[in-house]
Order: structure tokens, then sequence, then C-alpha cells
């Protein structure tokens, strides 16, 4: 078995073109495609980053509602945020996409509900 050590891959093609092949080896795709953009875990009530990648700030939106700010811009609003909050069974979605935010929406049925958020995000980056 050989090991690779490298700072940086390079597409022979393109530098952004580094292309893999699939576990059963039927298909391809392009690395860079596969990779979560953005992550962050944040407090409940909106105003504590714990850890993330790629996020240079949280907005506390509203009770229940926060905005996710990127470090470096998607290419496009057409992105997919994905969130788990706590243990509670409650109503979640995300809105207001745009390529350099999106917004986690926590509500109970009656009312919006703070709890602590984890999100990631995939999509193009700019």
């Amino acid at each position: 078995m050989s090991t690779v050590i490298t700072d940086n891959l390079t597409g022979k093609t393109a530098a952004g073109n580094v292309t893999i092949t699939s576990e059963g080896g039927a298909v391809t795709m392009q690395l860079q495609q596969g990779l979560v953009k953005a992550w962050n875990t944040t407090s409940s009530d909106g105003t504590t980053i714990y850890d993330s990648f790629n996020i240079s700030s949280l907005g506390d939106f509203n009770t229940g509602r926060q905005d996710h700010n990127v470090s470096n811009n998607f290419v496009s609003s057409n992105i997919v945020p994905t969130f788990s909050i706590g243990a509670n069974y409650n109503q979640q979605w995300t809105t207001s996409l745009a390529t350099s935010m999106w917004r986690t929406n926590n509500y109970t049925g009656s009312a919006y509900q703070d709890e602590r958020m984890r999100t990631v995000c995939s999509g193009d980056l700019a």
C-alpha cells in the first residue's frame, strides 16, 4: 500500500478539476462537489458559536431563529443547509438562503423556541 502525503491537490486538466471514482467504480465526481462547505454548533440563544468551519458570525434573528453567516460566499443561493437541534420534535426549516448566509427556524407548533443548533451546508463556493 502506498501513502500520498501532500498539502495541495491540483487537477491535471484544470486546477479545480480533481475527479474521484465511486466506491463501486461505476461513476466519477468532482472531489470538491462532495465536501461540506460550512458547519457550526451554536448556543441555544444564538449568541455563541462553539465550533465552526467557514462561519464568520452568527445572528440571533429572534427567538428560535438564527442567521449563519459564512466567511467565504457561495456562488448562488441554491445552497443546501441542514440542521438538527436538541431532543424536542419541533418543526424545523431553513429560510433566507443567500450566497452569504442561511437562517434556521425552530418552532414548537405554537411558538418559536431557542435550542442548541448543529448545522451543515453544501453548495458551490464562489
